[in-house]
């Protein structure tokens, strides 16, 4: 591999094009927040606030302030975020498993609720953001809306729907990849603010879930449910895999190999995510598919065959990291392949930032920078991490040399 063709484009892609993009375009002046509904040329579209949407962009401008440079713009971007997520993003009530400080899944332009605190991914991303402006702010109460927020998922994370649970109680009961998945990484998010021991516990029990339960070595994929006992289960939902989750999940784990110095976890990583791409790929058209049917059969998801931004985005890290660490040349192949792929489709050259959703054929569908469920978030951490990840890869060769 040659690191040194591809820093610039991913540097400068972030910084000059994507970055630009959202800060021009989706600060909403009036009420405070973000715009997350734009268009192609950033128009918006829709005034309504998600917010996970939101928290991720406050991590976004925090992340670049902390780890790229002190830019007061980046600062002030997710602080003004972060002020409109204090005063209307968390609902206030109590249960069984916790959840007294749950964040909505959705407020109107001006911070009326519209959709309960259903998705404890709100609750992720909002520790993810306030734990990035603590390390940027050094303000307490940004500590404590990070941690108090941690701890209530851990509390809620055997039934984290709690009373928005659809299901009819004991009725197939399934166990979802996603939040052990997301555990792996905002664990390591917010490391300085927990106690190590706990640090240790939830890395451990990430470690196992994901690597041990999920993974099933005996079909080369990772599941995205499983029967609390770790059985299978012959239904839509038990034969749903998603590539693009796995392969994303594994450069957490990769990061988490780093962290403990485990060179075999992290060449266990590179398999999977080898096994991953190959029975993701879409030999005719190329691009990963979104989601797939263990026994081949039709997928519940009509957008099935979809490529989407984040999938591609996702795995060019793993491909990076996977090569960084154990120096495996599959992920080398592998990311040369995926890099000529993405960069020929997904940015949009005449108005800035990436297309979300193409059709099998790799034409867009959408030609919306931002949504419901696309926001400032993947296509510019993946930009960050596959830059300073180059990075990585060529002071060591140049060391090597």
């Amino acid at each position: 591999m040659q690191p040194e063709k591809y820093i610039e484009q991913y540097r400068r892609a972030l910084l000059d094009d994507v970055i630009p993009f959202w800060m021009k375009n989706s600060p909403d002046r009036e009420s405070g927040g973000f715009f997350t509904c734009l268009d192609r040329d950033g128009n918006v579209f829709d005034t309504d606030k998600f917010m996970w949407l939101q928290c991720r962009q406050v991590w976004c401008f925090a992340m670049l302030y902390n780890q790229v440079e002190a830019r007061q713009e980046w600062l002030d971007m997710a602080l003004s975020g972060a002020a409109f997520l204090q005063k209307f993003g968390r609902a206030q009530h109590n249960g069984p498993d916790g959840g007294a400080n749950s964040w909505y899944f959705s407020v109107d332009r001006h911070g009326n609720p519209l959709m309960q605190p259903h998705s404890i991914f709100s609750d992720c991303f909002a520790t993810m953001a306030f734990g990035q402006l603590y390390k940027a702010t050094g303000r307490e109460e940004f500590k404590t809306i990070a941690t108090d927020t941690f701890y209530d998922i851990l509390k809620r994370q055997g039934n984290p729907k709690g009373i928005y649970n659809k299901g009819v109680p004991g009725a197939r009961p399934l166990e979802s990849f996603a939040l052990p998945m997301i555990l792996c990484n905002l664990v390591l998010e917010i490391e300085p603010l927990l106690e190590p021991a706990l640090v240790d516990e939830v890395i451990q029990n990430g470690i196992d879930t994901v690597m041990n339960k999920f993974y099933r070595p005996e079909l080369g994929v990772i599941l995205e449910n499983i029967a609390p006992d770790g059985s299978f289960s012959d239904s839509f939902e038990g034969r749903l895999v998603n590539p693009g989750h796995g392969l994303e999940s594994m450069w957490f784990i990769m990061d988490l190999a780093e962290r403990t110095n485990d060179s075999q976890l992290a060449q266990k990583a590179v398999d999977i995510a080898i096994q991953l791409i190959e029975y993701g790929w879409d030999d005719e058209h190329g691009g990963i598919f979104y989601f797939m049917d263990i026994k081949g059969n039709p997928p519940q998801q009509l957008e099935w065959d979809q490529k989407l931004w984040w999938v591609h985005m996702e795995t060019l890290i793993t491909l990076l990291k996977g090569y960084l660490h154990t120096g495996d040349e599959r992920c080398a192949q592998w990311f040369e392949r995926l890099h000529a792929y993405t960069w020929s489709h997904f940015p949009d050259p005449e108005y800035g930032e990436w297309f979300g959703y193409l059709n099998r054929q790799g034409q867009p569908l959408l030609t919306l920078k931002g949504g419901k469920w696309k926001g400032c978030f993947h296509v510019p951490r993946g930009l960050y991490q596959c830059w300073k990840t180059l990075e990585a890869i060529q002071a060591k060769v140049t060391m090597n040399v």
